[in-house]
């Protein structure tokens, strides 16, 4: 029930697709937020994580999740693996979602997480992201989870002809 009034209060804000709004209710957020995070796992509020890092709100995550436009989509790269619950989003939507987390802990947890929820559809790797992950590549789409300042040429390398990358990006300190 709080899994439908978040997703409801998601969509106050921002129009979903019928398949991404199926993803977010199939997707339990509090198995991903932080232990005494508990009661808070619906609300839209972004929460904190171990080593300074946060799990992102559910209308960030949903929001980029929409503008990846992910039907039929085979593969995506998401740099910060964080929590899991993006990658978790978005392997309900693709056949294959490669995910780098470079704080080591963070991984073994969202690893944990995926075999929990019995997922078999993402691949993790702990690196920091810069290099992205050019074995499978060419990717249909990459999602940068956290602000960056400059995205590396090397990413562009590894998106596929028509592809798309998304990213929140940092200006003037912001």
């Amino acid at each position: 029930m709080k899994q439908v009034l978040m997703v409801d209060e998601i969509e106050k804000k921002f129009s979903l697709s019928s398949h991404v709004k199926e993803a977010f209710l199939e997707v339990n957020r509090e198995r991903f937020v932080p232990q005494g995070f508990g009661q808070m796992a619906f609300s839209l509020d972004a929460l904190p994580m171990q080593q300074n890092q946060w799990i992102s709100s559910p209308l960030t995550v949903a929001k980029m999740t929409q503008h990846l436009q992910l039907k039929g989509v085979d593969s995506v790269l998401e740099i910060g693996c964080g929590s899991g619950y993006q990658a978790t989003i978005l392997s309900k939507l693709c056949r294959r979602v490669f995910t780098i987390e470079r704080i080591d802990s963070l991984l073994k947890e969202a690893k944990e997480r995926f075999r929990l929820e019995g997922i078999n559809n993402i691949f993790t790797r702990f690196d920091d992201g810069q290099r992205g992950w050019k074995e499978y590549a060419p990717y249909e789409r990459i999602l940068l989870s956290a602000t960056a300042k400059k995205i590396p040429k090397i990413l562009f390398e590894q998106l596929a002809e028509g592809g798309v990358l998304l990213a929140p990006m940092e200006q003037d300190g912001l």
